[in-house]
């Protein structure tokens, strides 16, 4: 065993700079006895940024490696997201019934001592027509009022309620390069051009156009959907997601607001087509919207004319960006002594952000894991069952959001009833919630993304039909539910007088951000 000195990540983009710049500070990059960190990318290469939205783990990375949050909302345009609207997700437009559905960040409300909400909701005790987002948490109607999820004097990373951010992808990959860079990692600015195998099934360097050949012990690929390294070299074999998740292209525009004060939404709005569905992101001087769709189910121009309808006139001088999705994911992500991060490991849709945040879980794990004396077999079969685990996971989840779907009106959404599109656990947990609420005991918390709150939201956001009539005697404690509940109506109005307005929040953190020192990297 070799004891690993060199690390070698090839790529950049978010992906690459996050992994560097979380390595470094993690195992010490800066220090004489730590290990030396090197990414090469090729120039000119743009960031793909499908989405440029993530998760509230980001809080945590960002902090992590040092990254003011005033520097970063103002470096990346950034805005805060406390959740997803989805439209006519449920229903067509134009049937009766409620017309949208919320996923908030915030968990639902539970003092200490107090009963779990969701039994009771289930049983109508928070009153008629009230969803189980708006009933359980203040967040939507907070974001309904375009109000922040925190005040001016809150700390970094700190709010009253749960929040991620929207931002500039480009942006967030050069802010994430300066702060790795910063923090000890070497940047080589070259096109690789082949891979040199070693003993063993190891790499043992790359070659590249301008600067030769880069030798280490470990390499991280993050060349994106290329995969040169995990695929092309090591030929780690894709799993194909398409007969679970149909979507597999994007269009995309960059839509300016009509004035500069115009509101910002601070959640995500994901409006359902006939094919797919259409995001729509607030950023600080525009908004990214774009219609991931399948390729199966509508063409190219009927997608593009779907979402130029959407947008309006604005659009109709603007060039829609065409992107290709391959779905699925890499079982085996973490071969002899390479590492797919990012894209080059999977990619299951930009519907609920997951993208960043399995870029974040596995750098937590490579450090977590990281083989200092050269053990590569042991960490390689710990990453690769965990990073198995979470794609299937973060699949099931995002499956729940179409399955669940009452709409008929075009095949997509029939097919994706289907029940041979559903997995076998999928199927299985879905039977059991209609006789029982979704539970904490479902789910390994270190192997799941999203906590069960984010499942109970959805899955009562698509009016899943759990009946808790026969259990009933196992819910004691009503009263105690209806007076949280109409605590929470009763708080509501207090919040969004005491919170921001999100673009008065924002422009407030850029401001703070101008006047502060020159950035350097924090202790």
């Amino acid at each position: 065993m070799m004891p690993i000195r060199n690390i070698l990540i090839v790529g950049g983009g978010s992906a690459g700079w996050l992994a560097a710049a979380y390595l470094a500070r993690t195992l010490g990059a800066g220090d004489p006895e730590g290990p030396r960190i090197t990414l090469v990318e090729a120039p000119g290469i743009p960031t793909i940024g499908v989405g440029e939205g993530s998760f509230p783990s980001l809080r945590g990375t960002l902090a992590a490696i040092g990254i003011a949050e005033d520097r970063f909302i103002r470096d990346c345009s950034a805005t805060f997201k406390q959740g997803i609207r989805f439209d006519h997700w449920v229903r067509p437009p134009g049937q009766p019934g409620a017309d949208h559905y919320f996923h908030p960040f915030s968990q639902p409300s539970q003092r200490p001592g107090g009963p779990e909400l969701l039994p009771y909701w289930l049983l109508g005790e928070a009153g008629e027509g009230q969803a189980f987002a708006e009933a359980a948490t203040l967040q939507k109607r907070v974001a309904d009022a375009s109000r922040a999820p925190k005040r001016p004097t809150d700390a970094d990373y700190v709010g009253a309620l749960n929040y991620a951010y929207h931002f500039d992808a480009g942006r967030f990959a050069g802010l994430l390069a300066e702060q790795a860079q910063a923090l000890g990692v070497q940047h080589v600015a070259a096109t690789v051009e082949r891979v040199e195998m070693g003993d063993g099934g190891l790499i043992a360097a790359v070659h590249t156009r301008e600067a030769g050949r880069l030798a280490a012990e470990l390499f991280l690929d993050c060349t994106g959907f290329h995969a040169a390294l995990i695929g092309g070299a090591l030929g780690s074999p894709f799993k194909s997601l398409a007969d679970q998740l149909f979507v597999d292209r994007a269009l995309a525009i960059q839509l300016p607001y009509p004035r500069v004060d115009a509101p910002i939404a601070s959640y995500t709005i994901s409006t359902a087509q006939p094919a797919g569905w259409i995001w729509d992101i607030g950023l600080q001087e525009r908004r990214g919207v774009g219609h991931v769709y399948s390729s199966r189910h509508v063409d190219d121009d009927q997608a593009e004319a779907q979402l130029r309808a959407y947008l309006g006139p604005a659009a109709d001088a603007l060039s829609a960006r065409r992107l290709e999705l391959r779905i699925g994911y890499r079982e085996t992500q973490w071969v002899g002594n390479c590492v797919a991060v990012g894209l080059s490991s999977g990619f299951i849709e930009p519907l609920e952000a997951s993208g960043l945040g399995l870029v974040e879980a596995a750098v937590y794990l490579i450090a977590h894991l990281f083989p200092h004396g050269g053990e590569l077999d042991a960490a390689a079969r710990q990453f690769n069952a965990q990073m198995r685990t979470r794609y299937e996971r973060i699949a099931d989840f995002v499956k729940l959001h179409y399955g669940l779907s009452q709409r008929r009106d075009s095949a997509f959404w029939t097919d994706n009833t289907a029940p041979e599109s559903f997995s076998p656990l999928l199927r299985e947990q879905l039977a059991m919630w209609r006789q029982r609420a979704p539970h904490r005991l479902d789910f390994i918390a270190d192997l799941e993304m999203y906590p069960p709150s984010s499942w109970q939201y959805v899955l009562y956001g698509m009016e899943y039909p759990t009946r808790l009539a026969r259990n009933a005697l196992a819910w004691p404690r009503a009263a105690e539910a209806r007076q949280e509940f109409q605590t929470l109506r009763q708080l509501a109005p207090r919040a969004i007088a005491d919170l921001p307005t999100h673009r008065a929040l924002v422009e407030h953190l850029c401001a703070r951000a101008n006047a502060a020192p020159p950035a350097g990297v924090r202790s």
